[in-house]
C-alpha cells in the first residue's frame, strides 16, 4: 500500500510577520475605523483576497450587532487594498464603508484599534503559513477563527453541483465546461456561477452576468476574469459572479435548471451543493492534505476526480487515492486526463517558443508550468526562450516575487499598467512562435508582434479502469447527473 504522502510543502510567513510600527494607514476614501464602544460587541478584523472575506462579511457579520467589523486585510492580488467596501454593500451599520488595508497592517490594526478577533478568510493557503497569520493574531492579543463552509452556504431553490478543487490549477475550468456540456444534453439549461473576482468598483460589481463578450468589455473584464468566464461565454453559457452572492443567487437560479457552483483557487463552495465533487492534482500530490481549505473540500465532496493522470506517475496518483481514501472514504473517486489541444500542431516543432501561462495557476498556485510548456514539449519545440532578462515594469517583480517560474511567462493582467507590462515583455523576448497557455483570448487584448498559438486543456475521463466501483464504471458527467437524480 502507497504511504500518503502528507508533508507540507515549504511555506513562508505572510506578509504580516513583521509589523508596523506606525499606526495602519487607512484608505483617504475611509474614515478612521471607530472601535465598537457597546458592552458584548467585538471588534473583527477579516483577513481576505477580495472574495471568501467580503462574502463571510455579507451573510455573517454585516447585520450583527455583537459585531463591529474595524477592516478588512487583503493579500494574494495585487492592489486591491487601499480602497473601501462601500457603504452600498456594507449596509446601515456601516455608513462610510470599511476599509481593506495591506495584510501587513495586521497587527498594527489589532493594537491601535482593540481588535478582539480576526477572521481568516481566503483560500490556496499552505497550513503552516495560516498558522502563522493566526500566531500574529494571538500575539496581537485577538482570537483568530476560521468560519466553517455550512454557515456560510446560501440555499439554492434549484439543484446545483459545485466544482472545487485542493489548489489552484488542478484544472476546474474544464471540468465545469465538461458538465456543462453534459447538462445541455439532457435538455437542461446551465448557469455557472463563479467564486468572486471584484477587482474593479465593488458597488458596480455587485451582481455581475456574463453572456457575451461585449458583456465583459463593458465590465472591463480584467484578464484574471476573462480565464475564468471567456470559455464558458464562448460554449454558450451564461456566468455570474460579483460581490453579493444572494443577489446573484435570486438572479442566477430564475434562468437555470441546474446551477454550477465555478470555485476559485480551492475555496469551499458559496451555494449548498446537492452534489460536490472536488479536482485533485497528481503532479502535486500530497496538496490535497497540506492546503487551506482545499482538504476541507476533500473531506466534503461527494466525488474526488483525479486529474491530469495522463501527465502523473503512477506513484503519484497512487499517493492522492491513498489520501483520498484515508480523509474521505466515502467518496466516489474518478480518474481523468487534462488533454491539451493546440491549433497547429506542426508549427511547434523546432521552434524557440516564448511560454505564456495561466498567472494564477503559476503565481499563487504554485505550478512551475502550464499548458504551453506540456504543447511544447508534446510537440517537440526546439528550445524555450528567456522572458526574465526582457520583463518590464511590473513582471519584474512578479519573476523576483515567485523565482519557481523559470521561463514561464505568467498572463498577469489585473490592471491596464500589467497588461501593457505583459505586451512589451511578449513582444521584447526574442522567438519563433508565442505558445498562449491562458484560457483568455489575449490576442484581443494586447498586441502580439510574433506568431502565436492558443493552447488549451480539455476534460477526459480516463479509460482504462482505477476509478472507484462506486461509479460502475460511469464517467464524470454520468455520476454527476445520477446523484442529482437522487436528489430529493
Amino acid at each position: 500500500m502507497t504511504t500518503p504522502h502528507s508533508a507540507a510543502p515549504t511555506s513562508t510567513p505572510p506578509a504580516t510577520a513583521s509589523a508596523p510600527a506606525s499606526p495602519a494607514r487607512l484608505p483617504a476614501t475611509c474614515r478612521a475605523p471607530a472601535p465598537a464602544d457597546g458592552a458584548g460587541v467585538r471588534n473583527v478584523v477579516i483577513m481576505g483576497a477580495a472574495g471568501r472575506d467580503f462574502h463571510n462579511f455579507n451573510v455573517l457579520l454585516r447585520d450583527d450587532p455583537a459585531v463591529h467589523v474595524v477592516a478588512f486585510t487583503a493579500a494574494q492580488i495585487p492592489d486591491i487594498d487601499g480602497r473601501c467596501y462601500p457603504a452600498a454593500l456594507a449596509g446601515p451599520r456601516y455608513p462610510d464603508g470599511v476599509p481593506i488595508l495591506a495584510e501587513r497592517e495586521l497587527a498594527a490594526l489589532c493594537r491601535d484599534n482593540r481588535v478582539h478577533e480576526v477572521i481568516f478568510s481566503y483560500s490556496d493557503v499552505a497550513h503552516e503559513a495560516v498558522m502563522h497569520a493566526a500566531s500574529l493574531a494571538l500575539a496581537a492579543g485577538a482570537d483568530f477563527r476560521l468560519l466553517s463552509p455550512t454557515a456560510t452556504m446560501l440555499r439554492a431553490d434549484k439543484p446545483v453541483v459545485a466544482v472545487t478543487a485542493v489548489r489552484t490549477g488542478c484544472g476546474k475550468s474544464p471540468v465545469t465546461r465538461h458538465l456543462c456540456a453534459a447538462v445541455l444534453e439532457r435538455g437542461m439549461r446551465p448557469v455557472v456561477v463563479r467564486h468572486p473576482m471584484p477587482y474593479g468598483d465593488l458597488a458596480k460589481q455587485a451582481v455581475q452576468r456574463f453572456a457575451s463578450h461585449a458583456d465583459m468589455d463593458a465590465a472591463d473584464c480584467t484578464v484574471e476574469e476573462r480565464e475564468e468566464y471567456e470559455h464558458l461565454v464562448d460554449a454558450g453559457i451564461v456566468v455570474y459572479a460579483g460581490v453579493d452572492y444572494a443577489r446573484i443567487l435570486a438572479a442566477a437560479q430564475a434562468e437555470a435548471d441546474v446551477l454550477l457552483w465555478d470555485g476559485g483557487n480551492n475555496d469551499t463552495p458559496f451555494f449548498r451543493p446537492d452534489v460536490h465533487l472536488t479536482v485533485c492534482d497528481p503532479l502535486r500530490s500530497g496538496h490535497e492534505l497540506t492546503y487551506h481549505p482545499g482538504e476541507t473540500n476533500l473531506r466534503m465532496c461527494h466525488v474526488a476526480v483525479i486529474n491530469k493522470v495522463d501527465t502523473a506517475t503512477a506513484e503519484q496518483v497512487a499517493t492522492v487515492r491513498a489520501n483520498i481514501a484515508a480523509a474521505n472514504p466515502a467518496a466516489r473517486v474518478l480518474l481523468a486526463d487534462s488533454v491539451v489541444e493546440v491549433d497547429d500542431p506542426a508549427a511547434i516543432r523546432r521552434a524557440r517558443v516564448l511560454l505564456v501561462e495561466d498567472g494564477p495557476t503559476l503565481t499563487h498556485g504554485g505550478l512551475p508550468f502550464g499548458a504551453a510548456q506540456a504543447a511544447a514539449e508534446m510537440h517537440g519545440a526546439g528550445r524555450m526562450a528567456d522572458p526574465r532578462p526582457y520583463a518590464r515594469g511590473s513582471l519584474k517583480q512578479v519573476f523576483e516575487n515567485y523565482p519557481h517560474l523559470g521561463k514561464a511567462l505568467p498572463a498577469m493582467g489585473y490592471s491596464r499598467r500589467q497588461l501593457e507590462d505583459l505586451e512589451a515583455t511578449i513582444n521584447a523576448t526574442p522567438c519563433d512562435l508565442v505558445l498562449l497557455g491562458t484560457p483568455v483570448r489575449l490576442d484581443r487584448l494586447i498586441r502580439i508582434e510574433r506568431p502565436w498559438l492558443r493552447v488549451r486543456y480539455t476534460y477526459r475521463d480516463r479509460a482504462e479502469t482505477g476509478s472507484s466501483p462506486a461509479t460502475n464504471g460511469a464517467g464524470l458527467a454520468e455520476t454527476v447527473l445520477e446523484l442529482l437524480e437522487r436528489t430529493p
